[in-house]
């Protein structure tokens, strides 16, 4: 079933259109269908059955997708309408053409995420604006405008579309090839573990890319011809404008996958060659809220544990786009959800939904910003406060004022490290006496590729991979350097799976005192330093050491600290 047709269902039964015994006895029918014959959808079974009428079905599928519906009395096709489809192609996709304002043509469709829509849109060197219809309707309207259609002998059975050959053994039946696509790429990305599916249209190809544990790896891609249906039916799944493409758009699909649901951010941005179309997975079964598989060093965990219990202050996550931040942040609000703490997020977007806290998403076309939801959440009055993202002077001054009045606030902000994040609020305006009183840690971090367990083997770097490191000859001596030979299930890349190095300030009274006196970076940086904080760098060099991770990774995703003193040695055991 796809995440209309449940769409449709939870509806019915949220309206009470659909008797729950009837709908669990139709679920129970269909799952103890045979394995090889195809499953009728769960909305047209329903009907057949008689639990559904089929126009409150339409009506439902309309409300599902923000489209309007008509009744049939209301089909009414206009003369320039007519013209402007050939009579062939609106029979071949049950399309009745209703009007023609500009380049928009008002359809009467049946199914609206038929592809063949987009093919009549270009046909007819127009926009396509599907409206919803009984099928029934449509078929005599069709009959009326355009005169009978013969009915095709055995010989004119239409050959197997190379999409369906290409994409289909796995699909459900009855659905159509850009359907299956799309259902393929999903189920595709969820295999190979993806974060994110990159649809990019070339001048004679399309190329298809997918993320997986933060690297582009091409993949074998569906041809250029499918670029044009492939793009409208994903905007049509996430609702964005059919008919706009000048202007990048944003939305959210959610599709069923081996009966679990997931959900896809898309992103839309047209460029040279047509629109570009990226895809985040976002499949909550992956979210680990666990404290401990954040991949903090032991010391580490503590010191932020102390920080995150206190009843106020202000905790802020830094680092590039693509660094963890979302998932730390989740992990310290979910370690403090507790039946006596009120935790109310602002988010933009929200990401995954967290049970027992209030998500409130930023809507800025009804202005809804970070500062307006701010203000009122603290109307609401919460013990832990979480802010997406501190972008502007307003959020941030309002931030620390309620780090300041008994709030405990958790934030991000884009930096290159810690002490970063210190300059950073004061350049937005936040006054260093009030950062210096509220301040109660910061944690800078980036994302490294773990060594796959089922290939790792041990073996001894070039000294050209150690240069830029500092590394005592004890350390030296003890290190249990790994990397992965290559397998099936790290795809031959030698890495499984992505960690964490951190870098931790927290602020003492030292470090309190430089904040007041609205020192460089630079100078507070040291300070933290010289206070026991050990750089993204150390990190990273102490878990490869480990062999959780490998130098090259560590090389890439970190960069040499100019002030760097001769790393502190631990002893080289780490929770796995």
């Amino acid at each position: 079933m796809n995440s209309t047709d449940e769409l449709v269902v939870r509806l019915a039964v949220e309206k009470r259109l659909v008797d729950c015994e009837a709908l669990a006895a139709v679920r129970e029918r269909l799952a103890a269908a045979p394995p090889s014959g195809a499953s009728p959808p769960l909305v047209e079974t329903l009907i057949a059955d008689g639990a559904l009428g089929r126009e409150a079905a339409l009506e439902l599928l309309g409300e599902a997708l923000a489209l309007p519906w008509l009744r049939a009395e209301d089909l009414l096709p206009e003369p320039a309408a007519l013209a402007a489809v050939p009579r062939e192609l609106a029979l071949r996709a049950h399309a009745l053409p209703l009007s023609v304002r500009g380049v928009v043509l008002r359809l009467a469709v049946a199914d609206p995420l038929d592809p063949a829509l987009e093919s009549l849109g270009d046909a007819a060197q127009l926009a396509v604006e599907p409206v919803l219809a009984p099928a029934e309707a449509i078929r005599a309207a069709l009959l009326r405008c355009y005169g009978p259609v013969a009915t095709p002998g055995p010989a004119a059975a239409p050959a197997p579309d190379p999409v369906s050959a290409d994409y289909g053994a796995d699909s459900e039946a009855g659905d159509a090839p850009v359907a299956r696509l799309v259902q393929h790429l999903v189920e595709e990305a969820l295999r190979r573990r993806a974060s994110d599916i990159h649809i990019e249209p070339q001048a004679q190809s399309l190329r298809l890319r997918m993320r997986i544990d933060g690297v582009l790896q091409e993949v074998d891609g569906p041809p250029k011809r499918l670029h044009a249906a492939l793009i409208s039916r994903l905007k049509l799944m996430a609702r964005m404008a059919l008919d706009e493409k000048r202007v990048p758009q944003d939305g959210r699909i959610q599709v069923l996958v081996a009966r679990k649901a997931i959900d896809l951010r898309a992103s839309c941005l047209p460029t040279v060659y047509g629109e570009s179309m990226v895809l985040r997975v976002l499949e909550a079964e992956r979210l680990s809220l666990d404290w401990s598989a954040l991949g903090l060093w032991p010391d580490d965990e503590q010191r932020l544990a102390r920080a995150i219990d206190a009843p106020d202050g202000l905790v802020l996550v830094t680092g590039p786009t693509g660094s963890g931040k979302t998932t730390t942040l989740y992990t310290c609000l979910h370690r403090l959800n507790r039946p006596d703490r009120k935790i109310i997020t602002v988010e933009d977007p929200i990401e995954y939904r967290l049970a027992g806290i209030n998500q409130v998403p930023v809507r800025t076309d009804t202005g809804l910003t970070f500062s307006t939801a701010l203000r009122a959440i603290l109307r609401q009055a919460p013990n832990v406060v979480m802010i997406g993202e501190i972008r502007d002077r307003e959020t941030a001054e309002i931030a620390v004022n309620a780090a300041q009045t008994g709030h405990l606030v958790f934030s991000t902000l884009h930096t290159n490290d810690a002490a970063g994040a210190v300059a950073r609020l004061i350049d937005l305006g936040v006054k260093p006496f009030l950062l210096a009183a509220t301040l109660r840690a910061v944690v800078a971090q980036r994302l490294v590729r773990r060594v796959c367990r089922d290939c790792q083997h041990p073996y001894q770097p070039a000294p050209a991979e150690l240069r830029g490191f500092v590394l005592p000859a004890e350390a030296l001596s003890e290190a249990d350097w790994r990397r992965g030979a290559g397998c099936p299930e790290c795809h031959g890349s030698g890495y499984r799976g992505r960690m964490g190095v951190y870098e931790l300030l927290v602020a003492d009274e030292e470090l309190r005192r430089l904040i007041y006196g609205n020192v460089t970076a630079a100078q507070l940086r040291a300070a933290a330093r010289q206070a026991g904080m050990r750089t993204m760098r150390e990190d990273g060099l102490r878990k490869t050491l480990a062999g959780l991770t490998t130098i090259v990774e560590i090389a890439a995703q970190t960069v040499g600290d100019s002030d760097q003193d001769t790393p502190q040695t631990e002893p080289l055991s780490y929770p796995q």
